[in-house]
């Protein structure tokens, strides 16, 4: 995986927490910043590789945050904002934005603009195209699995969960993790919807559901 830091600037605890846990999963080193005075506090020591940057916050917005940005640094920035107008994105890329995001959000819609704008921008960056897990291959590009080279109808739920999984071996994770990252932090099912899941999964699985282990009163790793 890329030995890449992404920077998130965000006045809301529980949404850097959330993209923190997504990312880190993913791969990435992560830094936060609740404002945009403490972010370039940060970026004069270290500079990140990606910013991820909310528009509404304290002290100093995202749009005045870039400005003062791009008087030194050229790092690539995208920005997250409940702010939808067109203006608003237009105003954004102006000012030096490299992408612009409407909350709400799932995460993997964020992970892969990331990968879009570093493919762009970073000439080191090589995203995981494939996991190898046991008997299974996983294109992390086309969304398809194949067992003994044979493909599985999967949906897009499902290979989620089980490209999360493979990404982590021998991690486990809780429902409530598993929810997070999947079905992102506005699902308002149950964690019965993971169960759910988890079983039609393995069904498709057939030899191979042995390598997603249940962790009683815990939840889910994969196991190779």
């Amino acid at each position: 995986m890329n030995d890449l830091t992404v920077m998130i600037i965000d006045d809301e605890d529980t949404m850097r927490s959330l993209l923190k846990t997504f990312l880190v999963k993913a791969g990435y080193k992560v830094l936060e910043a609740a404002n945009g005075i403490d972010a370039l506090m940060i970026i004069n020591k270290t500079a990140p590789d990606l910013l991820v940057v909310d528009v509404m916050m304290p002290f100093m917005d995202g749009f005045t945050f870039t400005e003062e940005l791009r008087k030194k640094y050229s790092i690539p920035l995208i920005f997250l904002s409940a702010k939808g107008e067109e203006w608003d994105k237009i105003h954004g890329l102006k000012l030096g934005g490299d992408d612009y995001i409407i909350k709400p959000f799932h995460p993997g819609e964020l992970l892969a603009r990331m990968e879009s704008v570093l493919r762009r921008t970073n000439k080191s960056f090589q995203p995981a195209a494939q996991l190898i897990a046991g008997e299974l291959s996983l294109d992390l590009q086309s969304y398809k699995v194949t067992m003994n080279n044979n493909e599985l109808s999967l949906t897009l739920k499902e290979f989620e969960l089980l490209s999360l999984l493979a990404k982590n071996k021998g991690k486990v994770f809780s429902r409530e993790q598993l929810l997070l990252s999947v079905w992102g932090a506005d699902y308002s099912g149950s964690e019965r919807t993971v169960d759910t899941h988890i079983k039609t999964l393995r069904l498709k699985l057939k030899e191979n559901a042995v390598l997603i282990k249940t962790v009683w009163g815990i939840g889910y790793k994969l196991e190779v």
